[in-house]
Order: structure tokens, then C-alpha cells, then sequence
């Protein structure tokens, strides 16, 4: 395919409606987490004392796919015209700090206090096996059981960096995708643990329509990348709605209210609204200042879980459930934006790239005399 000349000033810098969606998307896994799947901390099912928003709350297992989705589009975004080691730097800086201070947090947690929900009963050296986020490659147990999403996006990043090493074009993309995707189908139809490790085909979909969005995002919609859209979203809906049952046959449909037209209706969502987002379609968000929110939404997802289990089990008798989240929300919400600001931000500051000298920016930002396309300034 020949490629569509990248639009002005398109793919590069943040954009805001990423962020707000990233946000919905850990607001969704709480709602999930607090109003449905937190038993052990509840004392009872959740869905029995929120039972007027718990098949909507159920829906926020789907959160995390949202988050593939989005990584998808923003891995690619941020890998287009960098090396591997800048690429390697940025996912160090980004993952690690606010993640090894949420597992000293799980592990002062049980340690220290008589908390017993959602004890991973791991030993000190489990636990300092979990600072690597490699655990479940040594067949260790994941300190918060949030942690299972990272061991994808671990593996997500693995195949991206081969296609940096290969050098980031539209048609390497392309064809790094459909590589990927044949792995997936393939995988799927093997049952292969060895093959399902290394294409992931559950969610394998999410990150390439994620990447086929931030193509058309940067270069216009075209006929390939309408298909590879299509081909996640149908693989998606699939994978959604056996994992969704899988939980709600484990959990019982009174814990777990949830219907599989619901998942498919929020599948639809997802892609409709990303979708929208890479168009331009939210653009008009770009006026807001959404940084902050994108900025809580990782310490949000690592630290909702241990908060739950200090405060909720305190709390739960002395005040209405739906207080009792509330307050458990707020809580979780203000100590992540404390791990934002006072850990996240200042590492990512210090990491940041120095920017370069102006005579080598104007260089660097020329048009590639073999793809026309312009080379992004990290």
C-alpha cells in the first residue's frame, strides 16, 4: 500500500481525550473492584448492597481492555522515529517507580496491620521477586492482583520492540500486524501455552486496533486499516465475552449480574469511541487541562486495591455502603495523586530528555526523502 502523507502536526504530542479515557477506564475497574467483585472485603457480595448499578459496575472487568486499546495507540505514537533505548527508557520511567512503591505497600500492608482480604500470602522473597513485574514468568503470584494486566502490556512491549529494532514505518506497522494477528488466530486455534504466551490472542485485538487507530490517527483512514479495525473488534468481542462468562460462571450471575448483549454493547463502545478519538471526533477535549487525570489514572489502578482492604473492612459497619465507597473512592483518588506528583512526576521530570539545539530539531523534523513522511523530535 502506498503510504497516505502523515497529517500536519498529527500523531505527535498529548492528547487530552487519551487521557480522559484512560481515567474512565480506572474508574470502571474501581467501580468493578468495589461495587462487584470485592466480597472478601465487603463481608458479603457487593452486588447485594449496590444492586441498582452492579450489572453497569460488572462491566468494569472490561476496563482494562480499554486500557490494551488505548496502549495500543499510544506505544506506537510514542515509538514512531525513536530507538529502541529511548523507547526502553520511557517504559522504565513510566512503569516502575509508582509500581514497586504499590508493592512495598501490599507487602507493609500485610505485614504490618491484621488485613486478610485478598492476602497473596507471599514470602519476603516472593515479594522482592514481584519488583521485577517478571513474577508470573518465574510462576510466582502477583502481590495485587491488578498486576496481571502489566505481565501483557510486559509482553505488548517485547513484540514492539521489535519492530523498532526493524525501524517503525506504515508498512512495517502493517505488516507487523498482520504477522501479529495471524500468531493470535493461530495461537487460539493451537492452544499452545508456549504460542498463547507470545501472541497473547485474548488480547492481542485490543493493541492492534489500538495501533491501526493511531495509523489512521497520523495518516489517514484507508481500506487496510478499516479491516485490521475490524478484525479486533470482531476477535474482541469474542474474547470479551468468553472471559466475561468464564468470571460470572466462577462467581455466580447474583455476584456477577452480567449479561453477554451487555458485553457486546460495551465492546461496541469501546471501539466506537476510540474510534471517534483517533478521527479528531474529541479533539475539542484538547482545550481542557486532562494531564492530571491521566497522570493518577496508573497509581489509581495499582493502589484502589490495598486502600479498599484498609478502609472498607473499617468503615463498613459504621457507615452506608454506598458512604463507604465513597469515601474509599476519595481516599484511593487523593493518595494517587500524591504517588503522581510527589514520585511520578519528579522521576519523569529527571528522565526527561534535554531538548535538543535548534539547528538539530529543524534537521531531524526534514521529510524522509524515502517516505515523505516527517521524522517525530522525541
Amino acid at each position: 500500500m502506498t503510504a497516505a502523507p502523515a497529517r500536519q502536526a498529527t500523531g505527535q504530542g498529548r492528547l487530552a481525550e487519551l487521557d480522559l479515557l484512560r481515567f474512565a477506564a480506572a474508574l470502571a475497574v474501581v467501580a468493578f473492584h468495589y461495587l462487584v467483585a470485592f466480597a472478601s472485603i465487603w463481608g458479603q457480595r457487593p452486588s447485594t448492597l449496590f444492586p441498582a448499578v452492579a450489572p453497569l459496575a460488572g462491566l468494569g472487568i472490561l476496563g482494562v481492555e480499554l486500557f490494551f486499546m488505548i496502549s495500543g495507540f499510544v506505544i506506537l505514537m510514542t515509538v514512531w522515529g525513536r530507538g529502541l533505548g529511548a523507547f526502553a527508557r520511557s517504559r522504565l520511567v513510566r512503569l516502575y517507580p509508582a509500581y514497586w512503591l504499590s508493592v512495598l505497600a501490599v507487602a507493609a500492608l500485610y505485614g504490618l496491620t491484621g488485613a486478610a482480604a485478598l492476602d497473596p500470602k507471599l514470602t519476603p522473597g516472593e515479594y522482592a521477586v514481584n519488583l521485577t513485574m517478571l513474577q508470573r514468568a518465574f510462576e510466582v503470584g502477583d502481590a495485587n492482583g491488578v498486576y496481571w494486566s502489566l505481565w501483557v502490556e510486559l509482553r505488548f512491549y517485547l513484540l514492539i520492540a521489535l519492530l523498532v529494532l526493524a525501524g517503525v514505518t506504515l508498512g512495517r506497522c502493517l505488516a507487523f500486524m498482520g504477522i501479529w494477528l495471524a500468531g493470535a488466530l493461530l495461537a487460539g486455534y493451537l492452544g499452545d501455552p508456549v504460542t498463547e504466551m507470545v501472541f497473547m490472542p485474548g488480547y492481542a485485538p485490543y493493541f492492534i486496533a489500538g495501533m491501526a487507530l493511531y495509523l489512521m490517527h497520523r495518516f489517514r483512514p484507508s481500506w487496510p486499516l478499516w479491516a485490521f479495525l475490524a478484525a479486533g473488534y470482531a476477535l474482541a468481542v469474542r474474547s470479551a465475552v468468553e472471559r466475561v462468562a468464564g468470571r460470572v460462571e466462577l462467581a455466580g450471575k447474583a455476584a456477577m449480574p452480567v449479561e453477554d448483549w451487555m458485553v457486546v454493547a460495551a465492546i461496541t463502545a469501546i471501539f466506537a469511541v476510540m474510534t471517534v478519538a483517533a478521527l479528531g471526533g474529541l479533539s475539542g477535549l484538547r482545550r481542557f487541562r486532562l494531564t492530571g487525570l491521566g497522570g493518577v489514572t496508573y497509581p489509581l489502578y495499582l493502589f484502589h486495591s490495598p486502600v479498599a482492604v484498609l478502609l472498607i473492612p473499617a468503615l463498613r459497619d459504621s457507615l452506608p455502603p454506598w458512604a463507604v465507597a465513597a469515601v474509599t473512592v476519595l481516599a484511593a483518588g487523593l493518595l494517587s495523586y500524591a504517588v503522581y506528583r510527589l514520585v511520578e512526576h519528579p522521576v519523569q521530570r529527571l528522565f526527561r530528555p534535554r531538548p535538543r539545539r535548534a539547528g538539530t530539531r529543524r534537521a531531524e523534523s526534514r521529510p524522509s526523502a524515502r517516505t515523505g513522511e516527517r521524522t517525530p523530535v522525541p
